[in-house]
């Protein structure tokens, strides 16, 4: 009797280990958001209470500020904006730097959160920003390894990139939108 196996090729499973990738970051940083504990008085560049909401605010801000710039710039490097031809080839450096700094500004906010609160499942509003906030690491992981793997279908990188920035508006609206509309976000 003929034996059946399975036999996967090293690229595949290697394409299944990076695919895997963000979901340990995305699980990683819930795990930890979950088990530490909350350090409320945790100060942001040496500011405390009310303060740091602002300050976070102000910072959240300009991350979506910095992320829409980011989205236009990809549409225009992949001829998606109507009127615009492609991008011109420097186009796509500024992307990426811009991207780098990007990556880098979220740190510190997102360092204050998850020491300062942890992931807080307690409400509607944190429920949101917390899984925004660890999904949001967990969609730049798979943004970078759809860019850096260019076996992937066409749709991966609209589709991570999408995702990316859908993350950082969820919660840029869950804190600092909620903050800026007097602790109020529709629908939370």
């Amino acid at each position: 009797m003929p034996r059946l196996t399975v036999r996967a090729e090293p690229r595949q499973f290697l394409g299944v280990l990076w695919l895997l990738l963000p979901l340990a970051v995305t699980a990683a940083l819930l795990w930890y958001g979950r088990v530490h504990t909350p350090e409320p008085r945790r100060s942001l560049f040496g500011m405390h209470g009310p303060a740091v909401i602002l300050l976070k605010t102000q910072l959240g801000s300009a991350l979506l500020g910095l992320v829409l710039i980011q989205l236009l710039l990809a549409l225009w490097m992949y001829g998606r904006l109507p009127g615009l031809r492609a991008a011109p080839h420097p186009v796509g450096t500024v992307h990426r730097l811009i991207g780098v700094f990007t990556f880098l500004f979220s740190i510190p906010i997102a360092q204050q959160c998850i020491i300062a609160y942890g992931v807080s499942l307690t409400g509607p509003r944190q429920a949101l920003h917390s899984l925004a906030g660890c999904f949001l690491y967990g969609a730049f992981v798979a943004k970078v390894v759809v860019v850096r793997h260019r076996r992937w279908p066409g749709w991966a990188l609209p589709l991570a990139g999408g995702t990316l920035v859908t993350v950082i508006v969820l919660a840029w609206y869950s804190a600092a939108f909620w903050y800026l509309n007097g602790f109020h976000a529709p629908g939370l």
